[in-house]
């Protein structure tokens, strides 16, 4: 059975289109969405997905109306291929049916990868180069050295609350326990 799923962006957007590509394509029963692709919860995709059975396939219109990247796309497709469910798009002639489309699909899911293991070099490198300038990463710390004798010589002091402390010093009290414990000792970091 072919099971079809079309999504618009907004309300003023039409399905006509892509119902139509659907219908002619066969499919017998469609599911839609108007709502926009950055959207992970999309309710037509996730009842096409459960009605879809083994032997099945999903087909779309394009590409960019099932998936938001190509990560996001391949990580779909292969979920449908574990559930020995196809997948079509019609514009970009693609489908998993067919030796053909699963070296397409496999050609995409190949290129997702090398993208992955780009952008996770280039950040790496990034990281490097900062720490070789003297930066490190991560958020700073909210308090120095002085700041933490401070709290500790106040903490020790039974006359003080925890709200005094926290507003002599300027942190939130889960920052002062961070650093400082109950007793008035620093707490190693």
């Amino acid at each position: 059975m072919l099971v079809g799923y079309a999504r618009v962006s907004t309300g003023e957007q039409k399905l006509d289109l892509q119902l139509d590509a659907l219908r002619q394509a066969g499919c017998d029963k469609v599911f839609t969405d108007q709502i926009s692709g950055r959207t992970s919860e999309r309710p037509g995709l996730e009842q096409a997905h459960a009605y879809a059975r083994a032997g099945d396939t999903l087909v779309v219109w394009r590409l960019d109306r099932f998936g938001r990247s190509l990560k996001d796309l391949v990580t779909k497709i292969e979920d449908l291929r574990e559930r020995e469910v196809g997948f079509r798009s019609l514009q970009e002639a693609i489908d998993t049916t067919n030796p053909t489309g699963t070296l397409v699909f496999h050609i995409f899911g190949a290129l997702a990868e090398f993208e992955r293991e780009l952008l996770r070099e280039r950040t790496m490198a990034g990281l490097e180069s900062a720490r070789s300038r003297g930066r490190t990463g991560g958020r700073p710390r909210s308090m120095d050295a002085g700041k933490v004798r401070l709290a500790s010589r106040l903490m020790k002091d039974p006359e003080l609350s925890i709200e005094e402390i926290c507003e002599a010093v300027g942190i939130s009290s889960a920052t002062l326990y961070r650093y400082v414990a109950p007793d008035g000792s620093v707490r190693k970091r």
